[in-house]
């Protein structure tokens, strides 16, 4: 038998055993915090080094994965170590008690071994910072090297701390089930539910690209997955119809990451939230709501006005599928999301309602003639393989998020970043502040997946917000957007570079292509930090005046961006709208009456003097 045979033998029965533990401890109850944490940790090790090897043009070969197999026995010998001594472990004084030199060994060993892991999933980004707060401790902190590896290896509070927690509790099994969800089927209900609601207006297959991406980005767990999954459709039929290639792969990137902030699900990062800020989850999606809402309506608005501007008409409706039809053949395979939602709200954990809705998806589809044909038992099994492979990601950068924070924790570097933003001029301009905790928050977002670059943020960016006086809620959420967007903007956009890679643009065309159409995600942190209302925080009245002034603020810059409104835009039109925009997104009656001048001096130069032609240019 061959090589490669064996090895994705040993890879499927390893998938399939971690899929049936995580499900295994759902019904069942979590064992001890490092025997679940462990265990999870493990699984993924074994996977990583089994399925990346360190040379890949020697995959195939029994002499070239020996690097690998001695990697793999580490990580076994590593974390069995934990598992053997467990009671001593839990009755020893961390940082009092001396370890041994089995103890420093094994522990040092952990940490490479993590590192190495997660830059063969992810690359150098993650591990590299992690490695940058390692010297941080040991040189410039003078952290005893027996204690950070105590921290590290032996305390909940490193390896094993919160991160990795999120992905074995959540994380893993909304991986699953998105996995399956796609398996099944379900993945054509959003496509063809997307083309009959957008398909046949202007820029018909942007707009398409807006509703999948979102309805399966909120899913999946990833943006660039998300990219590489509808992206694969979306791309080519917005070049179709003449979309540039860049402005085409920016569309797909930019809705692909607006499905992390979208309610319910957010990628499961509402969950994470709920957790960091021990808050409910309805608490977090119902603050999370509007400014989705607001990010997806530019989003859409922009590619309205792009395509009006550009005179890109959509599909033929008679290629089309017809709504009715795809409700009456797939309609019911929106039940699980259902599922998910009606067990959060009925007040059951996460968990748990992941996996009713994991469980759901097989029967849902057996309800439709066409659905059960698409379905059987190779169906879940090979989803399980699937989404256990996408849950590496996750893992090995939490793992590698420990590491991070424990450093943040064990050498109070967190106070000392929330003392420099609260230092100097920010300490009476919060804007300034919040800028430098927005460009820190695009910089250590660069290159990771949502989850462990929110979680490394809500550990080190957050607390500065909160001791400047912005509530917790708000802060949080502001870090977590400037985290999400981090995966769009240059130069280390991660989902450009997968959506370039199906377009075939270059990353800084699209790169400014995907900023502008991002360019409302970039100011609504801001707005309701300001404004808390937008969170559904205050006044019914408050809250209907934000979310409307905010609106039309986000379709005013929409507009001014992207050169139309209800017809092209000149120069200083679009200068006038783009003043409107800030007047309308800031708090205050007098920047909402600049803004709403504004808007109404541009409608009805374009209505009722007619077309601007008719003017002299301003």
């Amino acid at each position: 038998m061959k090589t490669s045979h064996l090895i994705n033998g040993a890879v499927t029965a390893i998938a399939l055993s971690m899929a049936a533990y995580h499900l295994y401890v759902v019904f069942f109850g979590v064992p001890s915090v490092f025997f679940f944490r462990g265990t999870h940790l493990l699984f993924s090790l074994i996977l990583i080094f089994l399925i990346h090897p360190f040379r890949k043009s020697q995959f195939n070969t029994l002499s070239g994965r020996v690097l690998d197999a001695i990697f793999v026995l580490c990580s076994i010998t590593c974390i069995a170590h934990i598992f053997i001594n467990h009671d001593y472990i839990l009755n020893r004084f961390a940082y009092v008690d001396d370890l041994s030199a089995l103890d420093l060994t094994l522990g040092t060993g952990l940490i490479l071994l993590t590192l190495e892991a997660t830059r063969r999933v992810i690359g150098l980004a993650l591990p590299l910072t992690a490695t940058i707060f390692v010297a941080y401790a040991l040189i410039v902190d003078q952290i005893d090297f027996g204690q950070l590896i105590d921290q590290m290896y032996l305390t909940t509070e490193g390896i094993f701390g919160i991160p990795l927690n999120v992905s074995a509790t959540y994380m893993v099994l909304f991986i699953l089930f998105g996995a399956l969800v796609e398996r099944s089927g379900t993945g054509k209900l959003f496509r063809d539910f997307s083309l009959a609601l957008a398909g046949s207006s202007a820029g018909g297959p942007a707009k398409v690209a807006c509703v999948t991406s979102a309805m399966f980005g909120t899913v999946s767990g990833s943006s660039t997955a998300n990219v590489m999954t509808t992206g694969t459709f979306t791309i080519p039929l917005m070049k179709k119809i003449g979309y540039r290639p860049a402005f085409s792969g920016a569309v797909e990137a930019v809705a692909s990451t607006g499905g992390q902030i979208l309610p319910p699900i957010m990628g499961a990062a509402a969950f994470v939230m709920a957790e960091m800020m021990a808050v409910s989850y309805i608490t977090v999606i119902s603050m999370a709501i509007v400014p989705a809402l607001l990010y997806f309506v530019a989003v859409f608005l922009a590619v309205h006005f792009e395509a009006k501007r550009t005179g890109l008409r959509g599909l033929p409706k008679p290629d089309l599928p017809r709504l009715s039809k795809v409700l009456k053949t797939r309609g019911h395979q929106f039940i699980p999301l259902l599922i998910i939602i009606g067990v959060l709200i009925a007040g059951f954990s996460p968990p748990y309602a992941a996996l009713c809705g994991l469980l759901s998806v097989l029967p849902v589809a057996l309800l439709g003639k066409t659905t059960r044909r698409e379905i059987s038992w190779k169906t879940f099994t090979d989803a399980m393989v699937i989404g256990i492979r996408n849950t590496l990601i996750v893992s090995s950068a939490c793992a590698s998020a420990g590491i991070v924070i424990g450093v943040i924790s064990q050498t109070g570097i967190g106070i000392e970043f929330t003392q420099l933003v609260a230092s100097g001029f920010t300490e009476n301009y919060l804007i300034f502040a919040l800028i430098l905790t927005a460009v820190a928050g695009i910089l250590l977002g660069m290159g990771l997946p949502t989850t462990p670059a929110y979680i490394v943020q809500a550990a080190l960016l957050a607390p500065a917000l909160v001791n400047l006086g912005i509530p917790r809620e708000s802060a949080h959420l502001f870090v977590f957007y400037f985290a999400i967007l981090s995966v769009i903007t240059p130069p280390v956009a991660i989902s450009l570079y997968a959506a370039n890679g199906l377009s075939g643009a270059g990353l800084w065309e699209s790169g400014l292509a995907a900023v502008k159409l991002a360019a409302t995600g970039y100011i609504i942190p801001f707005m309701f930090v300001f404004a808390p209302s937008l969170l559904l925080i205050g006044t019914w009245h408050d809250i209907f005046w934000s979310v409307s002034t905010a609106l039309l603020g986000v379709i005013c810059l929409a507009a001014s961006l992207h050169g139309y409104l209800l017809r092209n835009l000149y120069f200083w039109s679009r200068v006038i709208l783009f003043v409107g925009a800030l007047g309308l997104l800031s708090p205050g009656l007098l920047n909402d009456g600049i803004g709403l001048a504004c808007l109404l001096l541009i409608v009805v130069k374009q209505t009722i003097l007619r077309p601007e032609k008719n003017l002299p240019q301003l």
